[in-house]
């Protein structure tokens, strides 16, 4: 039994034009697989990826509060030349200076243009192979609490953990990382970012969710209602969904 995380869903009031800066972004395509926008490498539409994780995108009446996101996505660069076209040319696409209170520090934090924030890093050799997505980071309270928590809730190895980090990636060791930074304060409002979770073909998805409940997970009802999948918490209240398996 494992779970795998399969994509990034973003909430947003024109998800068509989120995805398309998305998309410019990470160099990917937009597919509309349904009644979302998904974004993912070029090439023919396949979902599950074998290897990143993509971005699913879909259309809510809200707009997004003031409040930082809990979870952002930092993008990979290759070279200092790399870093400052690519934020040159999400600028140019619609992405605004964003301050996170992250003083001066060698990456460029900005947001998209529903005011996601995201983080286009400095180039770093341990990112050489992840894809446009470095890393998914999600701010928390407790890493070890949380690291115990997500190790045995997907398949992802476990890469490190201390008092302020926990770190998280496919065993395949490709594709971005998944990692908990200790930030102060609390979750105050839904998620607008949240991560997707995937059974594998033959695991039951309801087996998935009793043990995940098990570890601590709780029900969220957003008022979904009747859908084939299930909204979940993890031990600080993160937002996530587990997908019924294709």
């Amino acid at each position: 039994m494992a779970l795998r995380p399969v994509q990034v869903n973003m909430k947003a009031l024109d998800e068509s034009a989120v995805g398309r800066f998305w998309a410019e972004a990470l160099g990917w395509s937009v597919f509309r697989p349904g009644v979302t926008t998904y974004v993912g490498p070029v090439g023919d539409f396949v979902w599950p990826d074998p290897l990143v994780v993509g971005i699913n995108v879909i259309t809510v009446p809200e707009r997004k509060t003031t409040t930082k996101n809990r979870l952002h996505l930092d993008l990979a660069t290759t070279s200092a030349a790399h870093q400052a076209e690519l934020v040159a040319r999400l600028r140019a696409f619609g992405a605004t200076p964003a301050d996170v209170g992250q003083g001066t520090v060698p990456w460029t934090v900005l947001a998209d243009p529903e005011g996601n924030e995201f983080c286009v890093l400095e180039p770093r050799e341990v990112h050489r192979d992840s894809g446009p997505i470095a890393a998914v980071v999600v701010d928390c309270a407790d890493p070890q609490a949380i690291a115990r928590f997500w190790g045995e809730a997907i398949d992802w190895t476990l890469h490190e953990v201390t008092d302020d980090h926990a770190v998280l990636r496919a065993a395949q060791g490709v594709g971005p990382y998944l990692e908990f930074l200790r930030t102060p304060g609390v979750k105050t409002v839904p998620d607008r970012v949240h991560l997707d979770l995937l059974p594998y073909p033959d695991d039951d998805k309801a087996a998935e969710v009793a043990r995940l409940r098990a570890l601590g997970a709780t029900d969220l009802d957003l008022g979904q209602g009747d859908v084939p999948w299930t909204c979940l918490v993890d031990l600080e209240g993160h937002e996530f969904c587990v997908l019924a398996p294709s």
